[in-house]
């Protein structure tokens, strides 16, 4: 026990010296944020009241944006689904397709969903089904390696009873061992339907359809009053989601009932939405597509430039990634500093019922904002520069930390807690001692898991000037220098893949 104690308080040192060495390296200065904290608070202020009567003109890229997360969402989930079992370790299958299926995903989750918009757009055309296209491989990628995680750990009595008997592997997963991870494999959906409504927001940013073209260019013409009126829009249809996806959790993993009838009309409605964005979001456009873009593009990464990989200079794809690093992990930290609090605040255990509802609605209103309106944000005020990049990664945090934080603090014993109020001790002392040592694992995974996501959306931020490798990898895809993105998507590969295992030592410490 004193061990782990050690142990712990000797990881928590080392993160906070990494995060001071991050913070100098991207030149983090609080006092320039706080001097020029005039200039967010008069964009806030603009925004406010939004303009009721431009609200008409946001309802059809609203609604293709919605379009593009039901269909992507659900298309990537079904192929998640396919490849899943192929992909786990515990399962018969050949080892040579487990091996090419793991690194096609672990490949295809490297890259957030805008680079795979980007990407899209150059092999189906502008517009929508680009968008679809980017978060179907999105969460496909994500999904597959979710659900083949828990396939590894599920019970496989049946699965093995079924090969007895001479049942095909593929029939015998589905029938003997996904009954026991269908909830967990609906919830991870779910989750993500929930995110990539907020991806889909801002993939207009680089032509694949949604309202992110919009925002982008009301943004950049400094109409924020019509920004308000997105910014809102947006807020309603994610607390809708949310709301929506809730409440099919809790039908999912049995916290609430539901009658069969009521079950059915829920699939239908579910099968239909889904059937219905897939038909309307539009059809690729192969005019601008040819064999020779596609092969120019493998080309890179085959054939990248090794010059610019192996660049030591402040230039080089080596200082970029470092940069793109030390941006995800001090907005990392400042974001978990910031939700703790802000997640006490929202338990309706912890809390009087206003208080809670308060609490929540301020974690949702941060939720919804796509990261890249923050980074547009907050470069008004401080400037291009990773110092924006870590403010954006920092608020960005604070809304799924705190959300993960709050599940957390919900699912707690608070015999302890109660107990400790009954004898009159204060409400910190409280949480110090009867809460923290229960949330201090649910805490640290959300931490690493959100680092995981920061160091990808750390990696495009520099397309609004927030520092890190994205404006590179978006500059050489739009100028066509497939070699130079090549060179940046193996670092990227190779960095995320040292992050991944870095996290699961730190887990199993």
């Amino acid at each position: 026990m004193r061990l782990q104690r050690r142990r712990g308080a000797l990881l928590v040192l080392a993160a906070l010296a990494l995060f001071f060495l991050a913070a100098a390296f991207t030149g983090c200065d609080p006092a320039l944020l706080w001097s020029r904290r005039g200039h967010l608070a008069d964009i806030l202020v603009k925004m406010f009241p939004p303009d009721w009567g431009w609200f008409p003109r946001i309802l059809a890229p609203l609604w293709a944006t919605v379009q593009m997360s039901v269909a992507g969402t659900a298309l990537g989930a079904l192929l998640a689904l396919a490849a899943a079992p192929l992909c786990a370790g515990n399962l018969p299958f050949p080892a040579p397709l487990r091996t090419a299926l793991r690194a096609l995903v672990q490949l295809t989750r490297t890259f957030p969903a805008l680079i795979l918009a980007l990407t899209a757009t150059f092999l189906v055309g502008i517009g929508p089904f680009a968008g679809t296209a980017a978060i179907t491989v999105y969460t496909f990628a994500i999904m597959a390696r979710l659900t083949s995680d828990d396939i590894e750990t599920a019970p496989d009595g049946a699965f093995r009873a079924l090969l007895t008997m001479g049942t095909p592997p593929y029939r015998a997963f589905f029938r003997g061992m996904f009954p026991s991870v269908a909830s967990t494999y609906l919830t991870n959906a779910l989750y993500l339907l929930e995110t990539n409504v907020r991806h889909s927001a801002i993939l207009g940013y680089v032509g694949a359809g949604g309202i992110g073209l919009l925002l982008n260019e009301k943004i950049s013409w400094r109409e924020y009053e019509k920004v308000g009126s997105i910014l809102l829009a947006l807020f309603l249809a994610v607390c809708l989601i949310e709301s929506l996806s809730a409440y099919l959790t809790a039908l999912v993993t049995g916290r609430r009932k539901a009658g069969r009838t009521l079950r059915r009309v829920i699939i239908a409605a579910a099968v239909v939405l889904t059937l219905v964005s897939a038909a309307t979001v539009g059809r690729p456009d192969f005019a601008r597509t040819s064999l020779r873009t596609a092969a120019a593009m493998l080309g890179g990464l085959v054939h990248p430039d090794w010059g610019f990989f192996f660049d030591t200079g402040a230039g080089g794809l080596g200082y970029l990634l470092l940069e793109t690093v030390a941006i995800a992990l001090a907005g990392t930290v400042l974001g978990a500093l910031a939700s703790f609090p802000l997640a006490l605040l929202g338990s309706g255990r912890l809390m009087p019922r206003p208080v809670a509802l308060l609490g929540r609605t301020v974690c949702l209103a941060i939720r919804a904002v796509p990261f890249l309106v923050y980074g547009l944000i907050f470069i008004r005020a401080t400037g291009p520069g990773p110092f924006t990049g870590v403010l954006t990664i920092a608020v960005c945090s604070v809304g799924l930390i705190s959300k993960r934080f709050g599940q957390a603090i919900d699912t707690m014993d608070m015999r302890a807690y109660r107990a400790l109020a009954s004898m009159g001790v204060p409400v910190l002392s409280r949480v110090r001692w009867a809460l923290l040592p229960q949330l201090g694992p649910a805490f640290g995974s959300a931490v690493l898991y959100r680092f995981d996501v920061n160091i990808r959306e750390a990696s495009v931020l520099g397309l609004v000037g927030a520092g890190g490798i994205g404006a590179p990898l978006v500059f050489a895809m739009d100028h066509f220098d497939w070699p130079t993105a090549g060179a940046i998507a193996i670092g990227l590969v190779l960095l995320v893949w040292a992050i991944d295992w870095l996290s699961g030592q730190l887990r199993k410490n």
